[in-house]
C-alpha cells in the first residue's frame, strides 16, 4: 500500500475489474493517474495495458512519425517507472505493454481496443477544460459509448484518508437492468470508500412533477392538503424504495444518505461542491428504453458541471453502438 496525498489508492475491494485499459495522450506528466492505476492493477491481480492516442500526421509529415511516437512512449515509460519507484514495484511485479495508435476520433479507437481486448475498466486523465469544469468532446463520447467502466480522474489535493466519495442512486426502477446497476453502483462506491476516507455519500433525488402544474391549476382545484399528501406520498415511496435498495447491496459501514428534493442536474452537482467530493461514481447510459437511473439528457447536464474525478457505469446488456 502507499500513500501520496494526491492519489486515491484502489484497494482490493474493487475486485470486479481484472483486465484494465490506461489512455494517455502521451503528452504530460501522468505519474499520478499511473499511481493509482498501477494499485488498482497490482491489488487485483489484474492485467494492465496502456494505450497512447494521438492525432494523425498529414502524408508531409509521415516522415517523423515513427520518432514522434518513440518519443511518446519514451516519455510515458518515464512517468510509467516515477509511479513504480513511488509503488516499489517492479516490471516484473506487473508488466505492462504499450501501444501507440494514431488517427482522427480518438474516443472510436479507445473504443474498439475496449470490445477487441474484452477490457473490463477504462482509467483515463479527464482532459482539461478552461474553467475546470464538466468534460470535453473525447471524454463525453466514451461516457456516451463505451461499454465498460470509465475513470476519468482529476487532480485530489487532499491524503487519501481525507478523500470524499459520493454515489448518485435513482431507486425507481421497473427494469431489471437499472436496479442491477444501482447495486453494482453501491458496491464500488462502498469499496471505493472503504478505502479513502471510510464515509459513503449517498445521494438521491426526488420530486413530485405535478406539484406545480396541480397547485396553480383552477380547473383542477385540488386541496391544498390533499396535494400535500401526494408529495409526501412521492417523497415516502421514493425514500422506501432507497433504503430497500442499499440493504439488498449488502453493505455497510460508515454510510450517509442525503434524500434531495429537486432535480438531479442542479442538485447532484451543487451537492458535489457543498460537500466537496472528490470522486463521484454513477450510472451513465446512451440509449433510451431503460428507466430507472439516471441516463440520456439528465446525465450529460450533471457531467458538464462536475469538477470531481468521475467513475461512470453502464447497464447489464449496454450495447456499444461502436463495432470493431
Amino acid at each position: 500500500m502507499y500513500r501520496n496525498k494526491h492519489n486515491v489508492w484502489l484497494g482490493g475491494g474493487m475486485n470486479q475489474f481484472h483486465n484494465i485499459l490506461f489512455v494517455s495522450n502521451g503528452l504530460t506528466d501522468e505519474t499520478e493517474s499511473l499511481k493509482q492505476v498501477l494499485s488498482l492493477a497490482r491489488n487485483n491481480n489484474a492485467t494492465l495495458n496502456v494505450l497512447i492516442v494521438c492525432l494523425e500526421f498529414s502524408d508531409l509529415m509521415t516522415v517523423y512519425k515513427d520518432k514522434f511516437e518513440a518519443s511518446l512512449k519514451t516519455q510515458l515509460q518515464q512517468s510509467i517507472q516515477s509511479a513504480r519507484d513511488a509503488l516499489n514495484l517492479s516490471e516484473t511485479d506487473l508488466p505492462i505493454n504499450i501501444q501507440v495508435e494514431s488517427g482522427s476520433i480518438p474516443a472510436i479507437r479507445i473504443i474498439r481496443q475496449v470490445l477487441k481486448h474484452s477490457y473490463d475498466l477504462i482509467v483515463k486523465n479527464a482532459a482539461q477544460k478552461d474553467d475546470g469544469i464538466g468534460f470535453t468532446a473525447i471524454d463525453m463520447e466514451l461516457l456516451r459509448k463505451c461499454p465498460c467502466p470509465v475513470w476519468l480522474c482529476r487532480p485530489i489535493e487532499r491524503h487519501r484518508d481525507n478523500i470524499h466519495v459520493a454515489v448518485a442512486i435513482d431507486p425507481i426502477s421497473d427494469e431489471k437492468a437499472g436496479h442491477d446497476l444501482s447495486i453494482r453502483l453501491l458496491e464500488i462506491s462502498r469499496s471505493l470508500a472503504d478505502n479513502c476516507d471510510n464515509k459513503l455519500n449517498i445521494i438521491s433525488c426526488w420530486d413530485h412533477e405535478l406539484e406545480g402544474f396541480l397547485k396553480n391549476n383552477m380547473w383542477i382545484d385540488i386541496p391544498d392538503n390533499a396535494l400535500s399528501k401526494s408529495v409526501e406520498d412521492v417523497r415516502d415511496k421514493h425514500y422506501i424504495a432507497l433504503e430497500e435498495l442499499i440493504k439488498k447491496s449488502n453493505i455497510s459501514g460508515n454510510i450517509q444518505v442525503h434524500h434531495v428534493r429537486g432535480e438531479p442536474q442542479r442538485m447532484i452537482p451543487q451537492f458535489v461542491d457543498d460537500l466537496k467530493i472528490d470522486i463521484l461514481v454513477m450510472g451513465t447510459v446512451a440509449r433510451t428504453g431503460i428507466d430507472g437511473f439516471i441516463c440520456g439528457n439528465t446525465a450529460e447536464n450533471i457531467l458538464q458541471k462536475l469538477k470531481c474525478s468521475l467513475l461512470a457505469l453502464k447497464p447489464n446488456g449496454f450495447v456499444s453502438p461502436v463495432t470493431v
